[in-house]
């Protein structure tokens, strides 16, 4: 496939999840993610006849990057936990995004969407189990991590609150 229909196809991706995130699944129409990615409507078609093929491409992409993302903590120079709570934040990248743009589809009682939040979520416990050894420990800093996530992505982030979550997970030795 050459490069440049591959870099259109992630530009509609990126235009669709970006509409989604700023303005709703209804905003997100083919015209509109055609408009945005600034590619005609036949471009767009050609590539995602269809918005329900758009939602499962942009699903397989974002489990891909979860993929890589579970790999990326599990090689982690600091470990897996400090690698999972450090990145528990929003920092805008592509892969931030579309976990917004996932929820967003999910919210809408949409069940692919659902599946592949699972599966990352499935993906960061089976590193974070296998390191620590640990079911329980395991699930606990996965939930913790997911409230470092809700609370920056709600803006509701307390300044302090990984130099908290690391100093209990240290006396812990955990970390």
């Amino acid at each position: 496939m050459p490069a440049t229909e591959r870099s259109t196809r992630d530009r509609l991706l990126d235009a669709f999840e970006t509409l989604l995130v700023t303005a709703g699944s209804r905003a997100a129409t083919l015209d509109a993610v055609a408009a945005e990615a600034d590619v005609s409507k036949g471009g767009l078609l050609y590539h995602f006849p269809s918005k329900d093929e758009l939602v499962d491409a942009m699903l397989e992409r974002l489990r891909e990057m979860g993929a890589a993302d579970a790999e990326r903590m599990a090689a982690a120079k600091n470990g897996p936990v400090a690698y999972y709570l450090e990145t528990s934040v929003n920092n805008g990248s592509d892969f931030d995004r579309a976990l917004t743009a996932a929820a967003r589809i999910a919210q809408e009682n949409d069940s692919r969407a659902g599946a592949a939040l699972a599966d990352l979520r499935d993906g960061w416990f089976a590193v974070l189990r296998e390191h620590l050894g640990d079911e329980a420990l395991a699930r606990t800093i996965q939930l913790i991590g997911d409230g470092l996530y809700f609370d920056d992505t709600t803006g509701l982030a307390e300044k302090s609150a990984l130099k908290h979550v690391r100093a209990v997970l240290k006396r812990l030795d955990v970390l």
